[in-house]
C-alpha cells in the first residue's frame, strides 16, 4: 500500500517537474522577447533624431545595411522616377489598409535609392484618390534607413502598380531598367528640398513601449511554483486522510467559510423572531 502511494507521489512529482520544464521554457522565450524589444528600443533612441549623413557612408553600393544602422537618417541627392512609382497594399495606418508611396530617387552616385514617402488612405475602389507627386528636377532627401521586408507568406500578389510588401529585390524587378536598384536598405522620408506644395501622411514614430514580455516571463515562473505548492498540497492531503483511517477517526470535513452576508442574515433573523 506504502509503495502504491509512494509511486503515486513520484508521479504527481513527474508532472511538476515537466510542466515547471515547460514554465521555464516558456519564461526563456519570453525573457528573449523582452530582450528583443529592448534592443529595438535602444537603436530607435540613438538612431532616430541623429544627424543625417550622406547615404554612401552607411550604404555603399550594392551593400546591405548594418543592423546598427537602422532608423539613422541619411541626406540624399537625386531625381525622382515618378513613372516607376509604386504603391504598396494593407498599411496600417489612420484605423485603414491604407496604401505606401515608393518612389526610386536615382542618385547623384548612379544608382536607384527606393524612397518611401508616406501613406495615402485608401479610396472607393481599391485605389487611392489621389496621390502627391514628387518634387521635379534635383531634390535633396533626407529619409531614416529601414531594412526590406520579407514576401508575404501567403503569397499573395497584388495588381499592376502595386506590391504586397516592401521586398526590395520584388520591387526591384517591377521597376527594371538597367539602373541598378538599392536592395540592401530604403528610406522613410523625413524631408524633401525643395518642399512640394503636398505630400503622403508622414509616419508616427516608432512606439516606445517596451511590451508585456517581462511581465509574462515572470507569471510562467509563478505557474511552475504554483504547480509544485499544488502537488503538495495533493500529496500533504492523501498523508493526513491515510493517518485519520489508521487510527480509526472519521475523514475530516473540509472547513466551511461562513461569509459576511450568512452572518448578516441570521442576526436579522434572531430579531424578527418572536420570543
Amino acid at each position: 500500500m506504502m509503495r502504491q502511494r509512494l509511486l503515486r507521489w513520484a508521479g504527481y512529482l513527474g508532472v511538476a517537474i515537466v510542466f515547471a520544464l515547460v514554465c521555464a521554457y516558456l519564461s526563456n522565450w519570453q525573457f528573449s522577447r523582452n530582450e528583443g524589444r529592448q534592443t529595438q528600443l535602444d537603436l530607435v533612441q540613438e538612431n532616430y533624431d541623429a544627424k543625417a549623413v550622406p547615404l554612401a557612408s552607411l550604404l555603399a553600393p550594392g551593400a546591405t545595411m548594418r543592423a546598427g544602422d537602422e532608423w539613422h537618417p541619411v541626406q540624399i541627392r537625386g531625381e525622382y522616377q515618378p513613372q516607376d512609382q509604386l504603391l504598396v497594399r494593407n498599411r496600417p495606418h489612420g484605423g485603414t489598409s491604407a496604401f505606401e508611396v515608393l518612389v526610386p530617387l536615382r542618385t547623384d552616385d548612379g544608382r536607384i535609392f527606393i524612397v518611401n514617402r508616406g501613406w495615402v488612405p485608401p479610396g472607393d475602389k481599391d485605389v487611392p484618390t489621389s496621390v502627391p507627386a514628387p518634387p521635379r528636377g534635383e531634390v535633396t532627401v533626407t529619409a531614416r534607413l529601414r531594412p526590406g521586408e520579407p514576401l508575404p507568406p501567403s503569397g499573395r500578389g497584388a495588381p499592376n502598380g502595386q506590391v504586397p510588401s516592401i521586398n526590395l529585390p520584388l520591387v526591384a524587378d517591377d521597376i527594371g531598367g538597367s539602373v541598378p536598384v538599392a536592395t540592401g536598405a530604403y528610406g522613410e522620408l523625413v524631408k524633401e528640398s525643395p518642399a512640394p506644395a503636398t505630400r503622403p501622411y508622414a509616419f508616427d514614430a516608432p512606439s516606445n513601449d517596451p511590451g508585456p514580455f517581462l511581465s509574462y516571463a515572470i507569471q510562467w515562473i509563478l505557474f511552475a511554483v504554483m504547480g509544485f505548492v499544488f502537488i503538495g498540497y495533493v500529496i500533504r492531503t492523501e498523508v493526513v486522510k491515510h493517518r485519520d483511517e489508521a487510527a480509526g477517526r472519521p475523514p475530516r470535513e473540509p472547513r466551511r467559510r461562513r461569509d459576511r452576508d450568512m452572518d448578516d442574515e441570521d442576526a436579522l433573523l434572531d430579531a424578527v423572531e418572536p420570543r
